[in-house]
């Protein structure tokens, strides 16, 4: 099986690759950083089974990109990944003819039961794209997605801060880029990076995505 995944970020196509690969034991995970990259990529493949697009990702601008990818390759099942799930987005994508729209924040148990169910033929929906009230309830502080953590889960020591420090992450953005969108110095998302791989027990950023998908950060 041939999977082509798309998205800008190193450190969530890292985390996503690790979970793609429990999918079956012959799969061949092809990766791209632009959206130019991705149609290269699978126009030059003898066959593709599956393209999982970053909604957000460069030169796709949204359901533009989607529309294009499905047009050049009708037959292969197209999922769009987004750091953030809205409704209408999700909604719009599917009628579009998305196979699926999946939040990067699911765990992965949750993650790997999402594509099995497209590769069945069938489409997946999150759960917080049926009620606009319950996605909306699902964002913490600055947008950014609630924790859940459970009592005794390494989650539930992180502090706030860590936390949306940690969700940004996971959205795949840069070092300094979190410190711009949550008005820190590079200094303190340094020391709140290392508070979070000291408890989450993480060697690096991407050991640290791995390990809060694992545990259901924002699922």
């Amino acid at each position: 099986m041939h999977i082509l995944l798309a998205d800008e970020s190193n450190l969530v196509r890292g985390a996503l690759k690790l979970y793609l690969e429990q999918l079956q034991s012959d799969i061949k995970v092809s990766q791209a950083e632009a959206f130019h990259e991705a149609l290269d990529l699978a126009a030059s493949a003898e066959s593709v089974d599956l393209i999982i697009l970053d909604f957000h990702m460069p030169g796709a601008n949204g359901l533009a990109g989607f529309d294009i990818m499905r047009a050049r390759f009708p037959r292969v099942p197209v999922v769009l990944i987004s750091g953030r799930v809205r409704r209408e987005e999700v909604l719009e994508a599917l009628g579009h003819g998305a196979a699926g729209f999946i939040p990067k924040t699911l765990n992965g148990r949750a993650l790997l039961g999402a594509l099995q169910l497209v590769l069945a033929g069938e489409k997946f929906i999150p759960s917080l794209a049926v009620s606009e009230g319950d996605a909306k309830r699902a964002d913490g502080p600055n947008g950014l997605p609630a924790a859940g953590a459970r009592p005794g889960s390494p989650l539930s020591k992180l502090t706030p801060r860590e936390r949306d420090v940690l969700a940004l992450l996971n959205k795949g953005y840069s070092t300094k880029e979190i410190g711009h969108r949550l008005n820190l110095q590079p200094m303190a998302v340094a020391s709140h990076l290392k508070g979070v791989f000291r408890k989450l027990g993480a060697t690096d950023q991407a050991h640290a995505v791995t390990i809060s998908m694992q545990l259901g950060f924002g699922a």
